[in-house]
């Protein structure tokens, strides 16, 4: 078979990618091996939580400018960044992924330990605050599902509490769930999902929390619900004359699948090819130029393409691969940006930054990857499989992944001037 663009990697920004080309007419196809880091997401697209010295930034677009050159952001260039930051919300309302925030401004979002944190978009599950200290209510019911540890309530109301918030915690019992209770394993955000996805079971817990209401005015709930249906919020909204508020649980994510499937289907349904649980685990090569792939599931059988895409994400997903001498990228052989010194990879500090997670694959400014200090014509990288960013310490992965995947695409389209773009940084 052969395509317009080959994507490596189903993850956020292989996704968004795919969907952006194939919206203009290529016909695409990508490969994921399965999760991706969607699955652990909180709900929320983090794009720059933190500067350098340690403060929260306000206007982002006015922090692009003293960005390092390295950075993926400076890469793409502060007018065009901000461009395409304000595309965001329009993009993913097309996918039928509604976000709120301002996509040129941080806010805050709770966290599962109930702590408000720098965040800048948001599934419209979770409301954003303009102040890290905001009163979210006067009085709240915050409410978990009996036997459900992965939704800590007496962390959420204590961190409520210190921002004036009285609040009061139970837990519901449902039948369907205590037979999920009879396997440990089973008492998961997913699998409670699934069950409360059934009408008659979110009616029955719908019920059991009006019975409990004192008057509060909000009401707190884990987010586990509406995995696959599109009707399990909204009619828990409405069901309620209080506020009802969702909070992100621990892994696995509902929200954070959800938005993948949704994205998924936008792309198959823009006539994307999506090759589920197969791995690319070569590619064949001549001079600068990517001839084609080989995969687990097509065996002798390759796929061809005029262009091709990284977004097999960083170590997590096996992106990028770490032996005691060396880090390296394990499809195409890229060079890869790291520390020779293997002492300084990390910090013994555990909530120091981290300096391998700053490490990745080198490219130009056009995302053309770098093999032997030479840019690979036909292929690009987007993502966490960059260098040149240390997204867990500034919180930028999601930013990351959708504006290089904007980027790339909009090079491969040509809508970009890649003779300007393309100057290398070796």
């Amino acid at each position: 078979m052969r395509y317009d663009t080959i994507i490596i990697g189903g993850g956020l920004s292989g996704l968004v990618c795919g969907i952006r080309l194939q919206k203009a007419g290529q016909k695409c196809c990508i490969v994921s091996s399965g999760q991706s880091a969607l699955h652990f997401s909180s709900g929320c697209f983090d794009f720059l939580d933190r500067l350098e010295d340690g403060t929260v930034p306000g206007n982002l677009a006015e922090c692009l400018v003293s960005l390092p050159e390295s950075h993926p952001y400076s890469k793409i260039g502060a007018e065009t960044a901000k461009k395409y930051m304000g595309e965001v919300p329009e993009f993913f309302a097309g996918c039928g992924v509604r976000l709120c925030g301002n996509p040129y401004r941080n806010s805050y979002r709770m966290t599962p330990m109930g702590d408000m944190c720098p965040t800048w978009l948001s599934l419209e599950d979770f409301p954003l605050a303009g102040e890290p200290d905001a009163k979210v209510a006067d009085r709240a019911l915050v409410v978990n599902i009996f036997g459900y540890l992965d939704f800590n309530t007496a962390f959420v109301a204590d961190a409520l509490e210190r921002n004036g918030t009285v609040c009061r915690v139970i837990s519901v019992r449902i039948d369907e769930m205590e037979r999920l209770r009879m396997n440990p394993s089973e008492m998961r955000a997913t699998n409670i999902a699934r069950v409360m996805d059934r009408p008659e079971v979110c009616g029955k817990f719908i019920a059991a929390v009006s019975e409990e209401l004192r008057g509060e005015d909000t009401i707190i709930l884990p987010a586990v619900f509406g995995l696959a249906s599109d009707e399990v919020l909204p009619k828990i909204r409405s069901s309620f004359s209080a506020d009802v508020r969702f909070v992100a649980t621990m892994p696995p994510s509902v929200p954070g699948i959800r938005t993948q499937m949704k994205l998924r289907k936008a792309f198959e349904h823009a006539g994307g090819v999506y090759l589920l649980g197969d791995t690319v685990n070569g590619a064949e090569m001549s001079g600068d130029k990517v001839l084609s792939i080989s995969t687990s599931n097509f065996g002798d059988y390759r796929l061809h393409a005029d262009n091709y895409v990284l977004a097999s994400g960083s170590f997590f997903s096996k992106g990028l691969v770490a032996v005691p001498d060396k880090i390296y990228e394990p499809v195409f052989g890229l060079d890869v940006d790291y520390a020779g010194d293997r002492k300084e990879w990390y910090d013994t500090d555990l909530f120091s930054p981290q300096n391998y997670i700053s490490f990745g694959v080198a490219t130009s400014r056009d995302f053309r990857p770098f093999k032997d200090g030479k840019p690979v014509s036909n292929l690009y990288a987007v993502g966490s499989v960059l260098s040149g960013t240390n997204a867990l310490n500034e919180g930028s992965g999601a930013g990351t992944a959708i504006l290089t995947a904007f980027r790339t695409a909009d090079l491969i389209l040509g809508r970009v001037d890649s003779s300007k773009a393309g100057q290398s940084l070796k």
